[in-house]
């Protein structure tokens, strides 16, 4: 399994003068020690640019559909995704509701928050967007959450308890190892990827709410591979690999040692950075709907999946959405043929058709000629 870069504050119980040693120790294990996590700074990782960057442009426009991060161990694959959390920027949301429901879209409504909006009672707030660990060894009911049929059948109320996925609605969902999930996992994901509703069926009742997230995986290929309907419906994909130059490797352990020495002090050496990344998030999501493409960026983009030999369409859409996101993202309102490269190495690796027992190797030298017009 692999981990993340976090540390830890941590407060214990003072000594008091004249008090035993053994009543100290009885103070130590009634009193619970107040533990803060503290997330490694994003900005601190060193190289790892293909991956920031998918992470990055899912933020920006969750419609592109996730990430999914295939590398050997040790690669900074948890540590960027979990401190994708301390750069997310802050969204609405109607105060108290436990699907994080949308207050300017109605129609996607949970029922205590259409309840709320009859009595006229629905409060908006704000708070950050969230990323959400789904545990490879969840159950199904921690994953799509708990029916009590009994209670629902008696007392005709909803007896729901919501799960992994209510949480993770409006937000980033991110499952580490996600090639080593059980098979009903899979399936529940699937479902709600493609509706944008978890649906909980015990006996006969039937509950639903919003459930709209970005999934992140992350992945050792040496562990098995992921099941292909689940591949197929995230959108990009980035290999990640051990740094092999000196230097960025020197700084690499000298950051760490620094962030285990002092974790506040490491992350305030790079808060102008994360606030410059955050910065440029919000920009990027303000200018996304003025940013076009014209009918020659969808020409080049047809181009380039047939030249790879991709399956049916859903390849084109996401190539589109990328660039558009990577040309805000830029600072842009116009798609450019480096947009399209850079959306298209990310999206096109994992859907290209290969014959039996043959490993066809995607080319970015034959991206490029299929996008100056040499192919």
């Amino acid at each position: 399994m692999s981990s993340s870069i976090t540390g830890t504050v941590t407060e214990v119980p003072k000594v008091v003068e004249n008090e035993s040693p053994s009543q100290y120790l009885e103070d130590i294990a009634r009193q619970a020690t107040k533990t803060e996590r503290v997330l490694y700074p994003i900005a601190a990782i060193v190289g790892q640019e293909k991956m920031l960057r998918a992470l990055i442009l899912n933020t920006i426009n969750p419609s592109i559909g996730g990430v999914l991060i295939r590398g050997q161990k040790g690669t900074a694959k948890s540590t960027a995704v979990r401190g994708l959390a301390e750069i997310l920027p802050e969204t609405e949301m109607v105060e108290g509701c436990k699907f994080n429901c949308d207050p300017s879209d109605p129609e996607k409504f949970c029922w205590e928050c259409l309840e709320k909006k009859r009595k006229g009672t629905m409060h908006i707030g704000r708070r950050q967007m969230r990323v959400v660990d789904l545990p490879v060894g969840a159950t199904e009911d921690r994953v799509v959450g708990s029916l009590d049929i009994e209670k629902a059948v008696r007392q005709g109320v909803q007896a729901f308890d919501p799960g992994i996925l209510a949480q993770a609605n409006r937000g980033i969902l991110y499952v580490d190892e996600i090639n080593l999930l059980d098979d009903f996992v899979v399936d529940a994901l699937l479902d709600a990827a493609a509706m944008g509703v978890n649906t909980v069926e015990r006996e006969g009742v039937s509950v639903s709410h919003p459930a709209n997230f970005i999934i992140v995986g992350s992945m050792n290929p040496e562990e098995g591979e992921l099941r292909p309907q689940l591949l197929d419906r995230i959108a990009l994909q980035v290999e990640v690999t051990g740094i092999y130059d000196v230097e960025q490797r020197i700084e690499i352990v000298e950051r760490r040692n620094r962030f285990n020495d002092d974790p506040k002090q490491f992350i305030r050496e790079f808060e102008a950075e994360q606030e410059k990344l955050r910065s440029k998030i919000v920009k990027a999501m303000q200018m996304l709907p003025r940013v076009t493409t014209t009918r020659d960026n969808l020409r080049t983009i047809a181009e380039i999946c047939i030249a790879f030999n991709v399956d049916g369409h859903r390849a084109d859409i996401m190539i589109e959405r990328a660039s558009r996101t990577n040309a805000a993202y830029e600072g842009r309102e116009r798609i450019t043929n480096d947009d399209i490269i850079e959306a298209s190495e990310m999206v096109l690796p994992h859907r290209m058709r290969k014959k039996p027992f043959e490993e066809e190797e995607f080319s970015v030298d034959q991206l490029r000629a299929v996008v100056d017009g040499k192919v």
